[in-house]
Formats: structure tokens, C-alpha cells, sequence
């Protein structure tokens, strides 16, 4: 039997077993409510709802303090001695490039074809509202991490949700979050495996094999798969193998570079546009509130927005809280504050050059994508480049790498905290795990696996049901944290020695071997 012939008898094997589990979990998780002509999916209100609530209870924060998450991210406010693995601007970049991604690529063009123009204001707005969800959920993160014997850090929801709710509500609380613990690191680990491992090799691979050929190039082969997603896996798992300090540390050069190549390259059709851009701002507004062709009007484009911003910079969901929890710090908010930058870049930012390159280029394929021929999202961004730079598809290729190695390593890290927290932290456990994780790496070249990728979405959107729910338990010790560090900041703003003082309301971070 061939290797092609292999494969294609395994996806069909997975699909036949999970498709009427995948399709009832989604079904459940994503159901939707009809709403003036259009469908609303209950689990984007309840993410939008939760970013009117804490950005209300917090008094809009991420607009009062960007400026402060500025002179955090910028080291102004580190201090000596402080408990962490790396810094602010390493665990910002490392959680960044766990949710910046194809998302951003395709899932936009994808948004403004079925909602118009109108879509990337309303994404815009829910990007925002995100920002106060990731302060809260990251700074719980930092509160309640555990520090281990070796130096390493450990947190995200399998952590917070226990412990806060313990600390809240007793013996109860106690018994819940230990619960709420098991099925976020089930959820967490699950995703990571197919949605943040799987489909981004594959993905990029696919893009891979277009620009070099296709099916009849040099890379379209059987063997060029496997090479390809060996070659993947060999780098994920050597980096892996140095936690979080190492990721961190390719992160923090591979985020901005993978950035700056694709915002550049949106700049430089904008420019070359660029009295095109009035008119382009000016349909994204009016597209917003009249927009025409839409299903549901106005409604219609702002549900496309809010889901795509949603889907794309997780907030909410409990991922980033896990790659934040490495920060070196004593104050929880000081974190918090940075992870607020996290959906203003990955939402405010890239997926709004993204949509007005779109918008101004106004490629053949986004007409008709938006007439509802079936076209691909990164199609029509790449044809969106192309009317400017005939020979983007190959940076594009470029970018969709970068963008996938960087969600693959983040995604790897997410799920070995979640894979310790149910399976013990033994040398042989992470040794079990890594293995595991590099050979997902080399089978997503191979396999599609659609199925257990639905599903994993779905079951990344049920995690942020219950963690949503810690949140807004666990507000008021956020409110807290907050209050400690902007004290700090005040003190320390004022010139007084900050770094040998201890802050009565600040607990000692737990150790555990």
C-alpha cells in the first residue's frame, strides 16, 4: 500500500468514527440564534458580553492604561529578583504567536466577503472589548501560578480556577475547581494537538505545495510531505525541548519578523493606493451601519466581525494566561496590562490591514466571493498583494510559515502544561508528551483530519464557557491586583526605592516540586 493510499484510508476511517460526534459538538457549542435574517452563535455573544462587562467593571482599562502597558512591555517596571522565566516583551510575544496565525489571513478576507467592508469595524470594536478580557484572565494567570522546584512556571485556567475558587468560596469552591481544572487541561490539550499543531503544518504545507508546483511539483509528492512535516517536527521538538525560555526566545524574534514582512507588504499596496484609502475608510464605516447585500444588514456585519475577532484573538478562551504566567514579576497586573496589547495586535492591528488591503485592492476574486462563488480566504488575500506585488504568493508562503511554526511551538507549550497537570510532571511524562506533540507535527503534512479539527474548535469554545465563568467569580481579586501594582507604579514614578519593598496585599507565589 502507498503512502498516499495509507493516508487517505485513515481520514476516511477518522472522519466516518468522529463526524456525528464532531457535528453534534459543534451543533451544541456553536449553536446559533436567528437574528434579524441572519444567524447569531450564542458562544461569540457570550465572548462580546464578557468584554462589555470587565471592560465596564474596569472603567475601560485598555484604552485608560494602554500608554502604562506600553512602560511595562518596555521593562520600565521590572524588578530585581523577581519569580518568572522570562520577560514582559517575550511573554507577550510568545502568547501573541499562539494566536496570531492563518486566521488572520484567510479568516478575514473570508469575513469581509460574507459581511462587506462593514465586518472590520465591527471586528475592530470586538478586539477592543477583548483587550479588558485578557487583562483579567492573565493577571489571574500570573496571581495563581505554581513555581517549581527548578525554576519552571506553570499556570493558566488548570490553575486559577482551582485555587481562586477555593480561596472565594471554600471546601465548594474547592471541589468545583478541580473539576472546571481536569476539563480545561482536557480542552487545552485536545486543541493544541489538532487545531494548534495538526491543521497549521498542513495548512502551511498546502501553501507550500501551491507555489511550488502544485500536486505535480517538487513538493506535492508523498515523500515531499513527509520531508516537510519531519523537518517541522525536528525544528518544534528541539525548541520544545528548551520550554519556555526557548520559545520565548525564538518567539520574540519570529513574531516581529513575521509581522513586519506582512504588515509591510499591507503597507505597500495601501501606498501604492493610497488615494484609494479615504474611499476605502469611508465604505468600511458606511458598510458598517448601511451596509448593502448583507444578510441581515447591519446586524449581519456586525456578527461576522465580533466572530471573526473572536475566533482570532481568544480572548476569553484561557490560552494566553498559560504562556503569561512565565513573566518575570511581582505584581500579577503588571502583566495583565501587557496581555491587553494582545488582541489590539492580533485583531486592531493585522486583521485590520489585512481586511483594508483587501478593501483597496478590491481583487477579482473577492467580487466574486462576495457574489458566493467558493473561493478561499488566502486566495483573495493573495490576490489582494498580487494586484500591487505579482510575486507575494511567495512571501505570502513566507509569512503563513512563520505564522504556523510560531502557533505550533506556542500551542506545544500550552498543551505540555495541560498534559503535566493530568499526567504528573515526571521527566518521563514531558519526555511522553514531546514525542507525541513532534510526531502530530509530522502526520499534519500527511493527514487532514478535518473532523477532529471541527472538533477541536468546538472544544476549545466550550473552555471559555467555564472560564468565563471563573472570571467574573474572580474579578474583585483582579480589582485588587491592580490596585497593588498601579500603587507600585505611583511609588515607583515618584523615585522612591520600590525593588526591596513588599506590598502588604501581594501572597506569596506557591512552590511545588
Amino acid at each position: 500500500m502507498s503512502l498516499d493510499s495509507f493516508t487517505d484510508s485513515v481520514d476516511e476511517a477518522v472522519s466516518g468514527f468522529f463526524e456525528p460526534i464532531a457535528k453534534w459538538l459543534g451543533d451544541v457549542v456553536f449553536y446559533s440564534v436567528p437574528v434579524n435574517g441572519t444567524e447569531l452563535p450564542l458562544i461569540v455573544a457570550w465572548l462580546v458580553v464578557a468584554g462589555l462587562v470587565f471592560s465596564a467593571w474596569f472603567g475601560l482599562i485598555q484604552i485608560r492604561k494602554f500608554p502604562l502597558a506600553l512602560k511595562v512591555v518596555r521593562g520600565k517596571y521590572d524588578e530585581k529578583g523577581s519569580t518568572g522565566e522570562v520577560n514582559h516583551f517575550q511573554a507577550l510575544t510568545a502568547a501573541v504567536s499562539g494566536t496570531v496565525g492563518l486566521g488572520n489571513i484567510a479568516g478575514v478576507a473570508v469575513a469581509v466577503s460574507i459581511g462587506g467592508p462593514g465586518a472590520t469595524f465591527w471586528m475592530i470594536l470586538c478586539g477592543l472589548l477583548g483587550m479588558a478580557t485578557k487583562f483579567v484572565e492573565v493577571t489571574l494567570g500570573v496571581k495563581y501560578r505554581e513555581v517549581h522546584a527548578d525554576g519552571t512556571v506553570s499556570g493558566g485556567p488548570m490553575h486559577y480556577l482551582p485555587k481562586g475558587l477555593a480561596e472565594r468560596f471554600g471546601a465548594r469552591g474547592k471541589t468545583l475547581g478541580k473539576v472546571l481544572a481536569v476539563l480545561a487541561s482536557a480542552f487545552i490539550l485536545f486543541f493544541g494537538l489538532f487545531g494548534g499543531n495538526l491543521f497549521q503544518v498542513n495548512q502551511s504545507y498546502a501553501q507550500l505545495v501551491s507555489v511550488t508546483g502544485g500536486e505535480d511539483g517538487m513538493m506535492g509528492s508523498s515523500a515531499g510531505a513527509l520531508f516537510f512535516g519531519i523537518l517541522i517536527a525536528a525544528l518544534v521538538g528541539v525548541v520544545l525541548l528548551g520550554g519556555i525560555r526557548s520559545i520565548a526566545s525564538v518567539t520574540s524574534k519570529l513574531v516581529p519578523a513575521m509581522a513586519g514582512i506582512y504588515i509591510a507588504a499591507c503597507l505597500v499596496v495601501i501606498a501604492v493606493n493610497v488615494t484609494a484609502v479615504p474611499a476605502a475608510i469611508s465604505t468600511i464605516i458606511e458598510g458598517a451601519f448601511n451596509p448593502q447585500g448583507v444578510a441581515g444588514g447591519v446586524l449581519g456585519a456586525l456578527i461576522i466581525g465580533f466572530k471573526r475577532a473572536a475566533f482570532s484573538n481568544e480572548a476569553g478562551l484561557g490560552s494566553a494566561p498559560i504562556a503569561h504566567s512565565a513573566v518575570k514579576t511581582k505584581h500579577p497586573a503588571s502583566e495583565g496590562l501587557v496581555a491587553l496589547l494582545e488582541p489590539f495586535i492580533d485583531t486592531v492591528i493585522i486583521c485590520t490591514m489585512t481586511a483594508l488591503t483587501i478593501v483597496i485592492a478590491n481583487p477579482a476574486s473577492w467580487g466574486e466571493a462576495r457574489n458566493g462563488e467558493s473561493i478561499g480566504g488566502v486566495t483573495i488575500t493573495s490576490d489582494a498583494f498580487a494586484t500591487v506585488l505579482p510575486w507575494f504568493p511567495y512571501i505570502l508562503t513566507i509569512a503563513v510559515m512563520l505564522f504556523a511554526i510560531s502557533t505550533v511551538l506556542t500551542w506545544g507549550y500550552y498543551c505540555m502544561k495541560a498534559w503535566t497537570h493530568l499526567f504528573g510532571r515526571s521527566r518521563t511524562s514531558e519526555l511522553t508528551f514531546k514525542v507525541m506533540y513532534t510526531l502530530f507535527a509530522v502526520g499534519g503534512s500527511l493527514l487532514t483530519l478535518q473532523t477532529l479539527i471541527d472538533m477541536a474548535d468546538a472544544v476549545l469554545f466550550m473552555l471559555a464557557v467555564i472560564n468565563i465563568i471563573g472570571l467574573y467569580l474572580l474579578a474583585p481579586v483582579v480589582k485588587r491586583e491592580l490596585n497593588t501594582f498601579l500603587a507600585f507604579v505611583k511609588r515607583r514614578d515618584a523615585g522612591l526605592d520600590t525593588d526591596t519593598d513588599e506590598d502588604e496585599d501581594q501572597e506569596p507565589v506557591k512552590t511545588t516540586v
